[in-house]
């Protein structure tokens, strides 16, 4: 006799359902956004992935990259593990970041991207996160010879490091978009 099982989702936290460890955070969230989007209340479950995801992207939202090459980096990474919270997400982010559109469409069309440098710097976060850090020499002389530097080859370990928590979370917890980011859906 078949059983079938329904595949049990991470719970979407409220303030009053978090562990003790995400309860602070997730006020400190719902006074800055407004509201506690789906994706941080799921982090929530984990009081010390929450903190560690806040924490990587407070760093990597200061490196040294402009808010296109952010956007880049964040995006390709989004695409590449098909985060369907994330690519919206983040669509959003380069909104209100003021990032052009057409970077964001060509990103979420994976098109070419409006420079050759920042072309280069999608390539290198493409082949960073395929290759789980293993890119060639000639990978990295590109993407010097771009105007990149050792910083910048780091700093996509950084983003990256933030993308794998969202985006797998959101991956096990098939998180729903939230109502404001609907209209910014992604559909590979």
């Amino acid at each position: 006799m078949e059983t079938s099982q329904k595949k049990e989702t991470l719970k979407i936290h409220t303030i009053a359902t978090a562990p003790e460890g995400s309860k602070a955070k997730l006020e400190k969230i719902k006074k800055t956004y407004g509201q506690i989007p789906n994706s941080f209340g799921v982090l929530a479950g984990s009081p010390g992935l929450l903190e560690a995801y806040q924490t990587l992207d407070k760093l990597f939202s200061s490196a040294s990259f402009d808010k296109d090459e952010l956007t880049v980096v964040w995006q390709t990474i989004n695409i590449e593990h098909d985060c369907r919270y994330c690519v919206p997400g983040h669509t959003a982010v380069a909104k209100t970041m003021q990032v052009d559109d057409a970077l964001t469409e060509a990103l979420r069309n994976k098109t070419k991207m409006p420079s050759e440098k920042l072309q280069v710097l999608h390539e290198t976060t493409l082949a960073m996160t395929r290759s789980r850090g293993n890119i060639s020499q000639e990978e990295i002389e590109t993407f010097y010879a771009a105007g990149y530097n050792q910083r910048h080859l780091l700093e996509i370990i950084l983003g990256l490091s933030q993308k794998v928590i969202s985006n797998y979370t959101n991956h096990i917890a098939e998180t729903p978009l939230d109502k404001s980011l609907e209209k910014f859906a992604w559909d590979n």
